[in-house]
């Protein structure tokens, strides 16, 4: 309690202003991309939509090998992403052991802001913070795609589906796992682009919050306005 009381007076004002309004940033893009993919296709509305169209060519396949290796191949990912981001953790862990010659090598950077070693350390927790979620939903992602890949080879062979409304019924259950999987691993590339801006509050808070705003209109131009999102969104 001592040591919060101590920081909330240690942090200068625009330092805890651009604090809030990174994470409020942050967040509230998440809401945002949400709430707009409901009425404007979003990149993950219309891969999601390719992936219920997989399941219905999978429900439809005697030989299902191909949908086997297409999910162990997507799963790749987001294992290298947590098995980078346990590297990343460590190497920050070590900067706060070593707090005094990492802020001295930061403080001769041009333009970044000299700051005391614990405004220093929290700093470096925040990242941390960031790369500890994004570690969370990398491996939940990586276990979802594990559900996903069950649900496949529990499907029954292509003939002995009951009807179609079974059919449908599997396609629709198997892709919305599949969409989840890739909406977890979106939340942790979106957590490594966040990272790219908190990086920024190391030279000032007005750095922090021009990269936040850039990164920002980075995601949304990627995820409502990319030229992939346009050809995905052609008949």
């Amino acid at each position: 309690m001592e040591t919060l009381l101590t920081l909330w007076h240690v942090l200068p004002a625009p330092d805890w202003l651009a604090l809030a309004l990174f994470f409020g940033a942050w967040a509230g893009y998440a809401a945002f991309a949400r709430q707009r993919a409901r009425s404007t296709p979003s990149l993950l509305a219309l891969t999601n939509r390719e992936r219920m169209r997989w399941m219905r060519q999978t429900s439809r396949r005697d030989n299902r090998v191909v949908d086997g290796v297409v999910v162990q191949s997507l799963s790749t990912s987001p294992s290298f992403f947590a098995s980078t981001t346990i590297l990343i953790i460590g190497g920050l862990l070590a900067v706060l052991s070593t707090t005094e010659q990492a802020s001295s090598l930061v403080a001769e950077i041009p333009f970044a802001a000299r700051t005391s070693l614990l405004v220093f350390d929290l700093k470096v927790v925040v990242l941390v913070a960031i790369f500890v979620y994004a570690f969370f939903r990398f491996t939940w992602s990586l276990r979802q795609y594990g559900f996903g890949a069950l649900l496949v080879a529990a499907a029954p062979a292509h003939d002995r589906f009951g009807d179609e409304a079974e059919r449908e019924a599997f396609a629709d259950r198997a892709g919305r796992v599949m969409g989840l999987a890739a909406e977890s691993f979106n939340d942790g590339l979106r957590a490594y682009y966040m990272s790219f801006a908190a990086c920024a509050w190391f030279f000032s808070p007005w750095a922090l919050v021009a990269a936040t705003a850039a990164v920002v209109l980075v995601l949304y131009r990627r995820e409502f306005r990319s030229d992939v999102l346009a050809v995905l969104a052609e008949r």
